[in-house]
């Protein structure tokens, strides 16, 4: 079991942002759409090697519920009815971390497919 959990999830009340407080005292912001596009289920990242999806449209995107599971990890859902996306706390320090990052190759991804953040 990983030394890291979070004290704290809060969702904003806009629901487009997740505030992750963790046990040592880092605090993470995830806007909903970085959560979004980034989701580790199979649905965005594929069954296997190269498969990966780039989801566009999502800028709006909204947490809409989320789920512990077991004392690991937490599913988020969507509103756009995305719900298989099982976040471990190692994955949301992860892109507490490095979020930006990925986020702006997402943004890349999207320029390279011609494709958009906004909804169509």
């Amino acid at each position: 079991m990983s030394e890291i959990w979070p004290s704290e999830l809060k969702v904003s009340k806009d629901r487009r942002l997740l505030t992750v407080t963790f046990n040592d005292g880092v605090v993470a912001s995830l806007p909903a759409e970085m959560l979004r596009v980034l989701s580790p289920s199979a649905e965005v990242q594929g069954h296997g090697p190269g498969q990966k999806v780039t989801v566009p449209g999502k800028r709006n995107v909204a947490i809409r519920q989320m789920t512990p599971t077991g004392n690991y990890a937490v599913r988020i859902g969507f509103d756009d009815g995305h719900d298989t996306g099982i976040f471990t706390w190692l994955y949301l320090r992860e892109l507490g971390e490095t979020g930006d990052e990925k986020f702006a190759a997402y943004e890349a991804e999207l320029a390279e497919k011609r494709l958009s953040r906004d909804p169509r």
